[in-house]
């Protein structure tokens, strides 16, 4: 969990800790959803948990939104027993990868403004920009090392983030009039698109 230290969570009693831990994260997303910032003072207030308690799990406003994000946590967005071709695959986390996103969609929503939105000093480094959807992509296409190089596996990653994930979902629902269902199709048939696109005629020229 990011921002946590490992050591005092592994130390006496874990039990505790993981509930305490889990409450104010709980609390932190429930705000976020409401479409506030939630501080640490305002996750612990919302939790029951002491003021000082919470800082020992989160020192910083930015550690817990990054704990607090829906997408934290998830490692892979394959099933248990993956498919073995890429196309098939990327569908497959394509498909989840959305799932979620509507599952979760106020406070992805809520998520991406705040990225949008760095305070004053502040880079625009939210967890929504630290490219967890590039692992899973990346894993998806696996079964292409040895057909195309790392950089176009790499830009084909980036080419397929492009067309996924909340923004998308942003644009093509708001902007696009799209239900959700149409959206989550478009984005699928966008993403085997790119993959066939670039596997029969290759990826754009890098400059």
């Amino acid at each position: 969990m990011s921002g946590v230290s490992r050591p005092y969570l592994d130390v006496g009693r874990t039990g505790q800790k993981r509930r305490t831990l889990d409450a104010l994260v709980a609390a932190a997303r429930n705000i976020v959803a409401s479409g506030a910032t939630p501080t640490v003072d305002e996750a612990a207030l919302a939790a029951g948990v002491a003021r000082s308690t919470a800082y020992r799990y989160f020192p910083s406003q930015r550690e817990l939104l990054a704990a607090a994000h829906p997408e934290t946590g998830r490692k892979s967005m394959l099933p248990e027993d993956p498919p073995e071709g890429a196309a098939e695959r990327v569908d497959a986390v394509v498909v989840e990868f959305t799932r979620m996103i509507i599952e979760t969609e106020a406070q992805q929503r809520t998520m991406l403004r705040l990225s949008l939105e760095a305070a004053e000093g502040q880079e625009r480094s939210l967890p929504l920009r630290q490219g967890r959807a590039i692992a899973w992509i990346t894993e998806a296409l696996a079964p292409l090392q040895g057909q195309l190089t790392e950089a176009e596996i790499h830009q084909l990653v980036l080419a397929i983030r492009s067309a996924t994930g909340i923004e998308a979902l942003v644009w093509l629902t708001d902007i696009g009039g799209l239900s959700r269902d149409a959206a989550v199709a478009s984005m699928r048939w966008t993403a085997n698109a790119l993959l066939n696109q670039a596997l029969s005629r290759g990826l754009p020229a890098a400059e």
